[in-house]
């Protein structure tokens, strides 16, 4: 009896998410056929591979052996199975991108019918996105942080300003006032009693443009945590609350008067978002339309952003 392939790719799924309803959702099959999966490769290694807890499924030792082993001969297996899967049409180039969710939702969803190749979007964490670059899993990336691989090469094409936000039913007459008087310390005070909305991945921007401005951490936590910053522009328009996001997130927003634009900061928090890829690339002409598409949205977007807030 050998294992099967798809024993370890159910394996590595409930390794990676935790629980067999997520491993079951990342691998678009039932969580039964989950459960059957890791039984029959526990049956086949004579292992318990997961200790099973109310919340989640916990490897054990022989589990994180067993990880260690597959980990990187799965990556490659994946890797040339995307490399050799013959196409619809074969003559087609096939670009895979690297970004955050919202940066595709916002700049290039609406043009991927437009374009004369294949594409993969791929969403991740910038480091593993960067070291998927250098390894010929990804042909470009738009990201604000610059890796330090020899092979890799940025070139920046825009700036992101992270900006305090209000739904726009919010009542902001006296934060304004005690902003046009610099009175950080009362508009501290009243901006920590209100409704905050954040995401698990972005607390980062709070927490960078609370030190920027007020010179100490936030010491409150966020009342609403959402999957995305998507989901935050959606939940404050026309409503309450408050939030700190990129302002090229809410521009449409912001120009519909759905969300009003509180505060740039008296010190603007800023990124550069840069262009990743590698040195030799035999796609430069499909990934120059790319960078061209993002070009042409980011100038939109920046037309679109007219700053009505105290400064």
């Amino acid at each position: 009896m050998r294992w099967n392939l798809e024993w370890l790719r159910t394996f590595k799924a409930i390794y990676d998410t935790g629980t067999l309803s997520a491993a079951a959702q990342e691998l678009f099959i039932s969580q039964p056929g989950v459960s059957l999966h890791l039984g029959s490769l526990e049956a086949f290694t004579g292992d318990k591979l997961f200790d099973r807890s109310a919340r989640r499924m916990v490897p054990t030792e022989k589990g994180k052996m067993l990880y260690n082993c597959i980990l990187e001969p799965l990556k490659k297996l994946e890797a040339a199975e995307q490399h050799f899967h013959k196409r619809t049409q074969p003559d087609r180039a096939t670009i895979s991108v690297g970004m955050c969710f919202e940066t595709f939702q916002y700049t290039l969803e609406e043009h991927i019918n437009e374009l004369p190749f294949n594409l993969i979007i791929k969403f991740g964490e910038y480091p593993q996105m960067q070291q998927d670059l250098d390894n010929g899993l990804l042909d470009l990336i738009v990201t604000p942080q610059k890796g330090s691989q020899q092979n890799l090469e940025y070139r920046p094409f825009t700036k992101e300003r992270i900006v305090l936000i209000a739904g726009g039913n919010t009542d902001t007459q006296e934060i304004e006032r005690l902003l046009g008087a610099n009175d950080l310390k009362q508009v501290v005070q009243l901006l920590k009693q209100e409704l905050w909305y954040s995401t698990a991945a972005d607390m980062e921007h709070l927490k960078n443009f609370w030190i920027k401005n007020f010179g100490k951490h936030p010491d409150f936590s966020p009342n609403y945590i959402v999957p995305n910053i998507s989901s935050i522009i959606r939940c404050l328009s026309d409503c309450v609350g408050f939030s700190v996001v990129p302002d090229f997130l809410c521009c449409e927003a912001i120009a519909a008067g759905k969300v009003k634009l509180l505060w740039e900061g008296n010190t603007p928090l800023e990124n550069t978002l840069y262009f990743g890829t590698r040195k030799k690339t035999m796609y430069q002409p499909e990934i120059e339309r790319l960078e061209r598409l993002f070009q042409q949205k980011w100038e939109w977007m920046a037309d679109a952003h007219q700053p009505s807030a105290a400064s």
